[in-house]
């Protein structure tokens, strides 16, 4: 069948292997999200953001209902969240969310990754001072005026809005409103926006590096790619940040 068909193939493979990982991290949330709160998304908001991820992603009605009965299953095991910090070759910082049921296995993946690709995992504190962490809402833009929202939403802990071009290529894509605030505003915004109406895309939260690494070495990228795709492999990783620039 030849090279180009291998080549779509593997493409093919790698952006379902993508999915399934978004679909096994959503998953995992639910389950947090439901150990923490309860199976009512109505009374717990942390699972209504963990749904709309999900519908974001594409992830399928069934594997949503699949992953709550799952989460209220008392015999499903409890995910501890830990936060791994360190460094990759050339100076770049890493920060690594986990949700685990078995810390051991973890903590030896983890550091396996960093001895294995030359870099040196950290303690507690040594890279995540490094890093802001703020919450992020996608909302439908609509005839939204983006100023009056900003306006609307500064009480709320809103820091940054603006609008998100659609996505060149994909049908029916169109703008949306990204909406940026501090860690602690994510329940004062959800409320805010649910309040007034606004249809939530996605939300969650990520972390924004405030001191950052230039890499211009291909060779160096290299280096620093292999790390990252090993960490971001490994099933107990949810999210992986850097502040390579």
């Amino acid at each position: 069948m030849g090279r180009a068909f291998e080549f779509r193939k593997a493409r093919k493979f790698k952006r379902w292997a993508k999915m399934a990982k978004t679909f096994s991290r959503i998953g995992k949330d639910i389950v947090i999200a439901i150990k923490a709160g309860g199976p009512d998304p109505d009374t717990n908001s942390a699972l209504r953001a963990c749904i709309q991820n999900a519908r974001a992603a594409n992830m399928p009605k069934e594997n949503i209902e699949r992953a709550i009965k799952k989460a209220t299953d008392k015999d499903t095991s409890d995910y501890k969240q830990i936060l791994f910090e360190g460094y990759a070759p050339h100076g770049v910082a890493i920060l690594i969310e986990t949700a685990t049921d078995n810390n051991n296995r973890t903590v030896a993946n983890i550091r396996s990754y960093f001895n294995k690709c030359n870099g040196s995992m950290g303690t507690s504190g040594s890279v995540s001072f490094m890093f802001d962490n703020n919450c992020q809402f996608k909302i439908k833009k609509g005839e939204l005026d983006i100023e009056e929202l900003e306006l609307e939403l500064i009480d709320y802990g809103a820091e940054e809005v603006f609008i998100e071009a659609a996505e060149e290529g994909v049908e029916d894509s169109e703008e949306t409103i990204m909406i940026f605030g501090p860690f602690e505003s994510f329940g004062s915004l959800q409320k805010a926006l649910e309040e007034k109406g606004f249809e939530i895309i996605s939300s969650g939260f990520e972390r924004t590096p405030n001191v950052t690494k230039a890499i211009t070495d291909d060779q160096q990228q290299a280096d620093i790619d292999k790390l990252l795709e090993k960490i971001e492999d490994d099933d107990d990783v949810q999210n992986v940040f850097h502040n390579m620039v």
